[in-house]
């Protein structure tokens, strides 16, 4: 299975691809963003299928969320914005090695602080904003060599 839509949610359009569905629990892309949500009333059995299925993603326990992006190559990778706001933070430099699960980039969006990781290990050629700076969804946050 794999289903793409395009939605429009207070006026911000998402592209999402439905990669599987298990049970209640849905595989999908967000503007390239993996997720694993659990899908209420929902279930691959057709005998317990719900007519209105409600989507809830697990809650983040910890004050600053994590945003993980999915995995690629590392030449000339791109990590790009997954969302709009203020840069807080920039704890790398250009030339740094970085490993995988590394914060690149302390974002504000809606009140909080997001932590925007990296998904693999490579050294920095470019970083795209500066702190304070605003970026909007799909804007160039770092550069991989």
């Amino acid at each position: 299975m794999n289903k793409s839509y395009k939605i429009k949610i207070l006026g911000t359009e998402y592209e999402v691809d439905i990669h599987s569905v298990e049970d209640n629990i849905a595989r999908l892309t967000v503007n390239e963003v993996e997720f694993e949500v659990e899908v209420e009333g929902f279930t691959t059995n057709p005998t317990r299928m719900s007519t209105k299925p409600i989507v809830k993603t697990d809650t983040m326990q910890s004050e600053t969320p994590v945003v993980k992006r999915p995995v690629a190559s590392n030449s000339g990778y791109v990590l790009k914005s997954p969302l709009p706001g203020i840069i807080i933070d920039i704890p790398v430099k250009e030339g740094d090695s970085v490993k995988a699960g590394q914060v690149m980039v302390i974002l504000e969006a809606m009140k909080m602080e997001n932590n925007i990781e990296i998904d693999r290990d490579g050294i920095i050629a470019q970083i795209g904003p500066k702190k304070g700076d605003a970026v909007q969804e799909g804007d160039l946050l770092i550069k991989l060599k």
